[in-house]
């Protein structure tokens, strides 16, 4: 990503409805998880750092960063052990295994996702499993993808595909954020039309706007703890791999 990216999400990922709605969600799979007393938890690409006080209440968490702002950011802000790495060719992690694995948004800036997966097989223990999130439909690609450095928009069938042919078993996928999916999608597509270079509604809204995106966001959560939802702007998949 930009690096004027990363430090959009340092100052704002603690407030702005996106970040703060998706652990919401985060939170519902992950209380569903039943993870074993002092779970290894690995986030590969964690960005500056929201979402590793979450996961600290799961278990004993390690991250991989690239980029040196965010990294050295979310070392500072969590005490996390937030480690230099690329994904995945440079991962540094050689005798250790992990309990469960998260890649929140980080699939799709992979060149080779089918590599991605093969290595990240290699750091599950046995019993581990992959929590991942990815965006959808890649009918909706516009401005806001280009500047977020994404390479691809995922189906929920491509998705099971490419995580079965990577070996793994995959327990779940659901579409989520459904309930701002029509909005956002007219949104997107008029981007497109219009030939934007910049994306609408990439900004920090409003203070009431925000507490609305988020409750809307947030409202999913309860529902993804035991359904899945039809259709949405994100995609998230539970594996583990055949071993």
């Amino acid at each position: 990503m930009e690096a004027s990216e990363y430090r959009f999400m340092a100052e704002h990922e603690d407030r702005h409805w996106w970040f703060v709605g998706r652990r919401a969600v985060l939170a519902a799979l992950l209380d569903g998880l039943a993870l074993p007393a002092d779970a290894r938890i690995l986030e590969v690409g964690c960005g500056t750092g929201g979402n590793l006080p979450l996961l600290g209440r799961y278990g004993q968490v390690t991250a991989l960063e690239m980029d040196a702002y965010a990294r050295a950011f979310a070392q500072q802000k969590t005490g996390v052990d937030v480690r230099d790495g690329v994904l995945p060719q440079s991962l540094p992690f050689v005798d250790e295994r992990f309990d469960l694995v998260c890649l929140f948004d980080v699939l799709e800036h992979v060149a080779d996702d089918h590599a991605a997966l093969a290595a990240i097989t290699g750091l599950l223990a046995p019993g581990g499993r992959l929590l991942l999130t990815v965006p959808a439909h890649q009918w909706l690609w516009s401005v806001h993808d280009q500047h977020l450095h994404h390479r691809r928009r995922y189906s929920r069938a491509g998705l099971r595909a490419l995580l079965e042919a990577n070996g793994y078993v995959v327990d779940r996928t659901s579409f989520f954020n459904a309930l701002l999916f029509l909005p956002a999608a007219a949104v997107r597509l008029v981007d497109r039309w219009r030939g934007r270079l910049t994306a609408s509604g990439a900004a920090l809204p409003s203070a009431a706007i925000n507490r609305l995106l988020t409750c809307l966001f947030a409202a999913e959560a309860p529902w993804l703890r035991r359904w899945n939802l039809p259709f949405g702007l994100s995609l998230l998949a539970l594996a583990k791999p055949i071993k």
